[in-house]
């Protein structure tokens, strides 16, 4: 009975998560629904350049936020290639945008690190790591999963929220663009966030 109620609340909960994304990629954000989630704290990390960054860095300009890490195989190579390919498809209507890539991993991804991994698919997106208490710190004040899975061979790697996060110039909360999202879509609404 408890197991059925579950799964009863979770296809509750499917149908409302799928609701609201079919609503933003048709009407755009409706200021309602994001303006109360409050993302982000104060911050000091290093960029990928080895500066010191904070959290200013996200005011005054349209931004992307994604978490990753540089030794993901699949989706954070893919996402950080799709933005490529976003930035591409906006042109000189995205000049504004800015686009940061938060590490999840920052035992290993040093700033050199997160410079290469970043660059090889666009100098529009900036890597940000550094200490793990404060990465730790952003990451829960973002509402992001994060977590070290053990593999077979000894090392480990990351499973994280794989979403890019949306912001306006003033800092607030403009929706998402999923993993694998559609590319019209995804495009459609960063139009709505840099116009």
């Amino acid at each position: 009975m408890k197991t059925g109620i579950r799964a009863a609340l979770a296809v509750l909960f499917l149908l409302l998560v799928g609701f609201l994304g079919w609503q933003y990629s048709v009407r755009g954000t409706d200021q309602s629904l994001t303006a109360a989630l409050k993302l982000g704290t104060d911050f000091t990390l290093v960029d990928h350049n080895g500066n010191p960054i904070t959290e200013a860095a996200f005011a005054g300009r349209p931004t992307m936020v994604f978490f990753g890490f540089t030794h993901c195989p699949e989706v954070c190579p893919t996402t950080l290639y799709e933005m490529a390919g976003w930035f591409e498809a906006l042109g000189d209507e995205g000049r504004d945008l800015q686009a940061f890539f938060i590490s999840v991993d920052p035992e290993r991804d040093t700033p050199e690190i997160m410079k290469n991994y970043a660059e090889a698919m666009t100098d529009r997106v900036t890597g940000i790591t550094g200490d793990p208490d404060e990465i730790a710190k952003v990451i829960a004040a973002w509402h992001v999963y994060a977590a070290k899975i053990s593999t077979d061979d000894g090392d480990y790697t990351m499973d994280h929220t794989a979403s890019v996060f949306l912001m306006d110039e003033n800092g607030a909360f403009k929706g998402t663009i999923a993993y694998g999202e559609n590319p019209e879509t995804a495009i459609a609404k960063l139009k709505r966030l840099v116009g």
